[in-house]
């Protein structure tokens, strides 16, 4: 026990901040994967609506 007390001390800031900025990526990386699969449902269901808005924009 009187090993680890040195240990925590000197690494403990550092394993909490990486476990700090490792919680916010994955939060990003959640967003990041919902926003992927949303945008492969849209492009496997096509829709009159894109095509008006394709028509549009070239107009």
């Amino acid at each position: 026990m009187e090993m680890w007390i040195p240990l925590i001390s000197e690494y403990g800031f550092p394993v909490m901040i990486t476990l700090y900025l490792l919680h916010r990526i994955e939060v990003k990386l959640d967003t990041l994967n919902d926003s992927i699969k949303s945008l492969a449902q849209s492009l496997q269901q096509p829709s009159e609506s894109k095509a008006m808005k394709v028509q549009k924009a070239s107009s």
